[in-house]
C-alpha cells in the first residue's frame, strides 16, 4: 500500500490569503501546503480520504487517472468542497460510479451541498455517486480494511482510519482511550499538529508530539499544519528522530 500526502495544510491553507509571515513567504517548498488529503493506493486502485477545494489540483499534480473510491472523515468545507470535481472519473476514466464512504450526518450534508447531484431527474454531466453509510463498524475498498476511529474535533466527531498498520487521524483534539487502543500497534502514524499555542479544536504541537510518544509508531507524519506552527525546516529540526512534519507529495510505503 502506497499513501501520498496530497494537502497538508489548514482550512486556509498556506500561504494564507493577505498573509505576510515568514512561513508564507517562504520560497521551501515544503511551507506550501493545500487543504489536507490523502490518496491511498493498492493493487492499482486509488482510494481518497477527503476532497478538499485543491483536489482538483492534487489529483492532475499526481496524474490520477482512476478513481475507486471516496472517504470522508467530517463534513467540514475544507474536506468536502472539491467533491464535484469527481465527475472527470465518471465520464471520462470510464469508471461511471463513484462509492463514496461517510457517516450518515456527514452524508447529510453532502446531499445538501451537492443536491443537484442527488435530484431524481439529474442535470446531464453532474457527479455520479453511490453513498455508503460508515459509523463504527469496519468496512472494505479494494481489498483494505478499514477501521473507523472516532476523534472528537472540539464537540464534533470525526472519524479516522486504520487501514492495516497505517492510522490516520485528521482534525481532533481529543482521543478517547477506547478509540486509542484501535491505533496501539500502528507503524505509521498520521495526526493534526495545527500549531505552537492551544487550539480548540486541534491539537498543537506539544500535545502532538505527547500523543505519538504513547503511540509509539515507527514513524509519525504531523498533517493539517497551519503558518503558526512555523518553517518547515526549523520544526522538523526540533521533533524526535521517529516524528516528521508531512508536506505536500511527500509519500510512503507500508
Amino acid at each position: 500500500m502506497k499513501v501520498t500526502f496530497l494537502g497538508t495544510g489548514t482550512s486556509t491553507g498556506v500561504p494564507v490569503l493577505t498573509c505576510k509571515c515568514e512561513v508564507c513567504r517562504s520560497l521551501d517548498y515544503r511551507d506550501k501546503r493545500l487543504r489536507v488529503s490523502i490518496l491511498i493506493q493498492h493493487n492499482g486502485k486509488n482510494i481518497i480520504v477527503d476532497t478538499g477545494p485543491d483536489f482538483r489540483q492534487q489529483a492532475l499534480r499526481e496524474n490520477l487517472q482512476s478513481l475507486e473510491a471516496v472517504v470522508f472523515t467530517h463534513e467540514h468545507k475544507d474536506h468536502t468542497a472539491g467533491l464535484d470535481d469527481i465527475r472527470p472519473f465518471n465520464y471520462l476514466s470510464g469508471i461511471k460510479n463513484c462509492p463514496i464512504y461517510a457517516h450518515p450526518r456527514v452524508l447529510a450534508q453532502l446531499k445538501m451541498e451537492y443536491f443537484y447531484a442527488f435530484s431524481e431527474n439529474p442535470y446531464p454531466g453532474v457527479p455520479i455517486i453511490t453513498c455508503n453509510e460508515i459509523d463504527t463498524e469496519p468496512f472494505e475498498i479494494a481489498g483494505l480494511e478499514f477501521i473507523p476511529i472516532q476523534v472528537m474535533h472540539h464537540k464534533l466527531p470525526v472519524i479516522g482510519f486504520r487501514i492495516g498498520d497505517f492510522t490516520y487521524i485528521t482534525d481532533a483534539n481529543f482521543i478517547e482511550e477506547k478509540e486509542l487502543e484501535k491505533i496501539y500497534g500502528s507503524k505509521v502514524l498520521v495526526l493534526n499538529a495545527l500549531q505552537r499555542e492551544p487550539h480548540i479544536s486541534h491539537f498543537n504541537l506539544k500535545e502532538a508530539i505527547a500523543l505519538s510518544g504513547k503511540i509509539n509508531a515507527e514513524k509519525t507524519y504531523f498533517t493539517h499544519i497551519s503558518h503558526k506552527l512555523g518553517l518547515h525546516r526549523d520544526v522538523e529540526s526540533e521533533l524526535p528522530t521517529q516524528i516528521g512534519l508531512a508536506y505536500d507529495g511527500l509519500s510512503f510505503e507500508i
